[in-house]
C-alpha cells in the first residue's frame, strides 16, 4: 500500500468533496450576478469603449512603447493601410533569418534568442557561450524543493503547479522583493533556467500520484540545450532524435515573443508596474497564459481535429471535411462554440510568419514519425478552412492559420502529452516576459491605470430593516 499516494488522494478528494460542488444555493447568488452585471452592449457603443483595448476594427489601443518586438501585418500604400504577409521582429531582427540563422548553422537558437531579447543585440560566439553556461548554473532547484514542493501537493493542472513553484521560490530568495534591475535580471535568468525542471517535474509527479506510472526524475545535464534537457528530464529513457530537439528549439524561439501587446506580457507589464517582485509578475503572467483563448489554444486545435477523425469517415474527401468545418463554424459541431481553431489571429490577416516557418519542418517531422496522412489532413484543413471563413463570416481582415494549428500537432509528434503543450509555451515565453519586465522597470514611473466608466444609477441607501 502505497500509504504518501493515498494520504494525498484522501486530503485532495476530501477537500474538493467541500468545495467543489455548485449547490443551489450558489445557482441562488450566480443569478443575482446575472441580473445586476449584466451591461448593455449598446453602451459600449454609445461610449466608444475600446472592448479587450481593441477599436472597431480590431486594431489594438496603443498604450505603451517597447524596442523588444514588433508585429507588421499591413504595409502603408498611399496613406492607406494594406494587408501584407506577417512579420515578426525580435530587437529589429526578421524572426525568419534568425532562424535560418541557427538552422543553417546546425546550432540550437532559444538561448541566442533569449540573449537577444534581454539584451538587445545578439551575441557573438563567446557571450553566446558564457550565456548558456549561465543557464546551466541556474538549471538547479533549491535543496529538496521537488520533495517538499512539488511532491507534497501535486496537481492535476500543470500551469497551477507552476505557478505555484514560482511564487512558493520567494520564500527561497533573501532579495525577492528587491527590484533594482540588476537584481531582477538575476531572478529573471534563474527562472527561464528552472522553468523546464518546475514543468517537468510536476507533470511527472502529477502521473505518479493520480495515474500510477513510476515517478522518474532526470536531472538536467549541463552541456544540452534547453530544448534537449526538456525531452531529457521527461522520457524515462532520456532518448530522443535529432530532428526532434530541433523542432522542440524552434518551437520555443517562435513562441519566446510576440509584441507587447498580447495578453500575458501585457499582465506582466501591468503588474511590473505596480512596483511588485519578479515571483509576483511572473505567476500574474502564468494565469494569463493558461486561458484558452491565449496559451491554451493549440489544445483545442488537437481536440478539434481528435473530433474530426471521429466524425468524417474518409480524411481525404475534401466535401466531407469541408461540411463538417461549416458545421464547426455554425456550432453544430465540436465544441459548439463556433470557432475553427487555429484559423485566424487578432493582428495578422494574410499569413502568420511563425506557423509559416514552423510548418517547414512538420512535414519532415510527420514523415519521421509515420504521421504524412496527418500532415496533409493538416493541410487540408488549414486550406479549405480560410476559403470557408471568408465565404461565411463577415471579416474586416484576411484569415490564416496561426502558429497554434500546427504546434499542438507537433507536439502530439512529441510525444509530449497535452497536459505539457501550455507549460511549454510558458518556458519559452518566461524570456519575453523578463525583456518586458526589465523594460518597464527602466522606463516606466507610472502604474498602468486604463479607465473604466461607471454606467449604474445613483441610488439611495436604505437600511436593513426596510429592504
Amino acid at each position: 500500500m502505497d500509504t504518501k499516494k493515498d494520504d494525498i488522494m484522501m486530503n485532495q478528494q476530501g477537500y474538493q468533496g467541500e468545495l467543489r460542488e455548485v449547490t443551489p444555493e450558489i445557482r441562488k447568488l450566480t443569478s443575482l450576478c446575472y441580473q445586476n452585471s449584466s451591461i448593455d452592449p449598446e453602451l459600449y457603443r454609445k461610449y466608444e469603449v475600446n472592448r479587450g483595448l481593441r477599436d472597431l476594427n480590431g486594431n489594438g489601443v496603443l498604450t505603451g512603447l517597447t524596442e523588444i518586438s514588433d508585429i507588421q501585418a499591413f504595409d502603408t500604400v498611399d496613406g492607406e493601410k494594406v494587408p501584407c504577409e506577417g512579420r515578426l521582429y525580435y530587437r529589429g531582427y526578421n524572426v525568419e533569418r534568425i532562424v535560418d540563422g541557427f538552422i543553417d548553422e546546425k546550432r540550437f537558437g532559444f538561448e541566442e534568442t533569449t540573449y537577444l531579447l534581454i539584451f538587445g543585440r545578439l551575441p557573438n560566439e563567446e557571450e553566446l557561450l558564457e550565456f548558456s553556461e549561465l543557464l546551466a548554473r541556474y538549471r538547479t532547484l533549491p535543496s529538496s524543493f521537488a520533495r517538499d514542493i512539488i511532491m507534497k501537493a501535486p496537481s492535476l493542472d500543470m500551469m497551477n503547479t507552476l505557478a505555484r513553484s514560482v511564487l512558493t521560490l520567494h520564500s527561497y530568495d533573501k532579495k525577492a522583493n528587491d527590484i533594482s534591475v540588476a537584481n531582477v535580471l538575476r531572478q529573471c535568468l534563474q527562472l527561464i533556467a528552472v522553468f523546464p525542471l518546475l514543468t517537468i517535474y510536476g507533470y511527472h509527479t502529477y502521473q505518479h500520484y493520480f495515474n500510477g506510472q513510476s515517478l522518474v526524475i532526470h536531472t538536467p545535464k549541463p552541456e544540452l540545450s534547453t530544448a534537449e534537457n526538456i525531452l531529457h528530464m521527461l522520457r524515462q529513457d532520456s532518448r530522443y532524435s535529432e530532428l526532434e530537439a530541433k523542432i522542440l528549439d524552434l518551437a520555443l524561439v517562435l513562441h519566446a515573443e510576440h509584441g507587447g501587446g498580447n495578453n500575458s506580457t501585457f499582465t506582466t507589464r501591468v503588474v511590473s508596474s505596480s512596483g511588485t517582485d519578479t515571483y509576483s509578475a511572473v505567476a500574474a503572467a502564468l494565469g494569463s497564459l493558461k486561458g484558452p483563448k491565449h496559451g491554451g489554444a493549440n489544445i483545442k486545435v488537437v481536440q478539434m481535429f481528435d473530433d474530426l477523425k471521429r466524425n468524417v469517415s474518409d480524411w481525404t474527401d475534401e466535401d466531407q471535411v469541408s461540411v463538417y468545418l461549416k458545421n464547426v463554424l455554425y456550432k453544430n459541431a465540436f465544441d459548439r462554440e463556433g470557432l475553427i481553431y487555429g484559423m485566424g489571429h487578432a493582428v495578422y490577416s494574410l499569413s502568420d510568419p511563425r506557423a509559416d516557418i514552423f510548418k517547414r519542418f512538420v512535414k519532415d517531422l510527420s514523415e519521421e514519425k509515420g504521421r504524412t496522412d496527418e500532415f496533409r489532413l493538416y493541410a487540408m484543413v488549414e486550406r479549405l478552412s480560410k476559403k470557408i471563413i471568408e465565404n461565411e463570416r463577415k471579416i474586416y481582415k484576411g484569415v490564416s492559420a496561426n502558429i497554434d494549428f500546427y504546434s499542438g500537432f507537433v507536439y502530439s509528434m512529441l510525444d509530449l502529452p497535452l497536459e505539457l503543450y501550455t507549460p511549454i509555451f510558458a518556458i519559452a515565453r518566461i524570456s519575453g516576459w523578463s525583456a518586458h519586465r526589465i523594460e518597464e522597470l527602466i522606463n516606466a514611473s507610472k502604474i498602468i491605470r486604463p479607465a473604466y466608466k461607471s454606467v449604474s444609477e445613483i441610488r439611495e441607501y436604505i437600511d436593513l430593516k426596510s429592504r
